[in-house]
């Protein structure tokens, strides 16, 4: 045991009386509940969304960003396709690994484009050329869903996306063919 001079003691006895813990119950519903909110608020990410970059996204990479969701909107494939690397590749939990743009083209434009009417981005949270988005989709039925995604950017341009969908059949055909 250490001697501590008086100077000592009351800072010690200070801060250990400022950091005493209590023991309290909390149930697992109230914990599960305040997760996000928790993580969130670790993540230093606001409760409240924001369509702009919220951290380290260029100017560059936020415009091809909303100029990425905005030609989906006007269902304008000559506006993606300038947006899209040469090597660009789509990755999503519905089977698509690392698929071409020829074949992003058939499988996901071809087939959801007439479903979608707008995306609301809800969080665009960045870190150099890589962001992740996270938005809900409105369907032309007025449903929607919501959706992360992955971006990597290069000059300017998409290189790859990985989509996450929310809900099991999440995407823009699903959610409009539903009842």
């Amino acid at each position: 045991m250490h001697a501590l001079d008086s100077r000592s003691y009351t800072c010690a006895l200070s801060f250990r009386e400022k950091y005493i813990m209590t023991k309290t119950t909390v149930s697992r519903r109230t914990v599960l509940k305040a997760g996000p909110y928790a993580l969130a608020a670790a993540a230093g990410i606001p409760q409240t969304a924001s369509p702009h970059a919220e951290t380290g996204l260029s100017s560059t990479s936020d415009a091809t960003i909303r100029k990425w969701y905005a030609a989906w909107e006007k269902k304008d494939w000559h506006a993606v396709d300038v947006l899209l690397t040469d090597d660009f590749t789509f990755s999503s939990a519905a089977g698509d690994d690392h698929i071409s743009k020829s074949a992003f083209k058939t499988q996901c434009w071809e087939s959801q484009i007439d479903f979608i009417e707008r995306f609301e981005l809800t969080h665009v949270i960045a870190n150099g050329n890589e962001a992740f988005v996270m938005y809900v989709c409105r369907t032309k039925n007025g449903k929607a869903f919501r959706n992360v995604e992955y971006l990597r950017l290069q000059d300017g341009k998409v290189k790859a996306i990985e989509c996450y969908f929310g809900a099991q059949s999440s995407f823009p055909s699903a959610v409009s063919a539903a009842q």
